[in-house]
This record gives structure tokens, sequence and C-alpha cells, in this order.
């Protein structure tokens, strides 16, 4: 299971709300066409969404506001894609997750990492025995990925698309 994002643009985002079928050409690209080429998440958190979400709130599940948002919020949106259907974030969520998430930067998360916490907690994927490696190297650059994506949607005033697949 893996995070992907997209932003979206104020057309894009009309496109969806008429018609929510458009979700998945725009995550996935036209699945009904062998030709196409699937477009390039602009977010891709791989695995580490799960890990984010547990530093973001402190919980396995619960959806916060600001920053508690960023990964598993959002209105749900379209089809069931096999791992739930993707989320809708308007511009003016994306906007206070952006906010919550500058307020945030890597050290605080470090001073929240605690992989037996995770491990118990059932924190996907299953992978904190390294410990400090495992922030380092995976948790920590994805968390950037995510701030900058949000500062990119919230400068433009775009909408968020997410989808676990």
């Amino acid at each position: 299971m893996v995070l992907v994002g997209r932003r979206l643009s104020a057309e894009e985002l009309a496109a969806v709300l008429a018609d929510p079928e458009t979700v998945d050409t725009l995550l996935y690209g036209d699945l009904d066409d062998e030709a196409a080429e699937m477009p390039e998440p602009e977010l891709d958190l791989d695995k580490s969404w799960h890990g984010i979400h547990y530093l973001l709130t402190g919980t396995a599940w619960h959806i916060g506001e600001g920053a508690g948002a960023a990964i598993l919020g959002g209105d749900v949106i379209g089809q069931d894609g096999g791992y739930g259907p993707a989320r809708l974030l308007d511009p003016a969520t994306v906007h206070a997750i952006a906010t919550a998430l500058d307020a945030l930067n890597v050290e605080t998360l470090r001073a929240r990492f605690d992989p037996n916490a995770m491990a118990t907690a059932g924190i996907y994927p299953d992978i904190w025995a390294n410990g400090t490696e495992e922030f380092d190297n995976y948790l920590a650059p994805n968390f950037t990925k995510l701030r900058r994506f949000y500062q990119t949607a919230a400068v433009h005033r775009q909408a968020v698309l997410l989808a676990i697949t």
C-alpha cells in the first residue's frame, strides 16, 4: 500500500466535483487505453504514509485538524480502488494543512519517533526495528516531500486528491 497525491487546478477540481469518475483518470490515467501512459503522481510517499501519519497525530488512524489531516484527511470521492476510495481536500483545507506542516520540522518528528510504540500500534509497514535508520532514510525525506507538496498546492490555491493504492 502506497500513498499518492495529485494537486488539482480549479478546472480539474470542477471536473471531479461534477463527475467523481474523473478521479481515476486524474490519478491513474486512462486505464482503458493500453497505449496511454500512467500519470506520474506529484506525491508518492511509498509505504511511509502510515509512519508519517503516526508522527503527525500520535495515533494509527485518528484524523485530526491541520497536519493531522495531511495523510488520511479529506472527503471520500470516487470508486474504491482496493484500499478505499480517493479523498479530496479543498483549497482551504490544503492551506490549513500546509500552514500546520510549516510549523513542524524533521527534528520535531524525530522527537516523536518511537519505534517500539509504532510497532505496538501496528504502524504499516512493520519495519521500525531499525530505529533511527528508518527515520533518517525513509520517514524524514518523505515528510519533506509531503511538506513541499502541500506548500506548492497552498501557494497555487489548489485542491488535493489523495489515494492509497
